[in-house]
């Protein structure tokens, strides 16, 4: 996929949820690169459309990896 094809696919899918969201409304998708291609990000700044941060790995989003420290792996 690409990132002219993943804005093609979700921005018709995005801005009925933002409608119907209101000003509440927080996109949600991960990092692989067509979703962080230039060209989306244009396309959710021009539809002001807020996108939620979302980091690369990070094990507090993770409970499990806490548990797995406690049980010595």
């Amino acid at each position: 996929m690409t990132g002219h094809i993943y804005r093609d696919v979700i921005l018709e899918h995005v801005r009925l949820f933002r409608g119907a969201m209101g000003a509440e409304f927080l996109f949600m998708d991960n990092n692989t690169r067509p979703h962080r291609a230039n060209i989306v990000d244009e396309c959710l700044q021009s539809e002001d459309i807020t996108r939620m941060d979302w980091p690369a790995y990070s094990p507090d989003l993770n409970p499990i990896e806490h548990v797995w420290d406690m049980l010595g792996r």
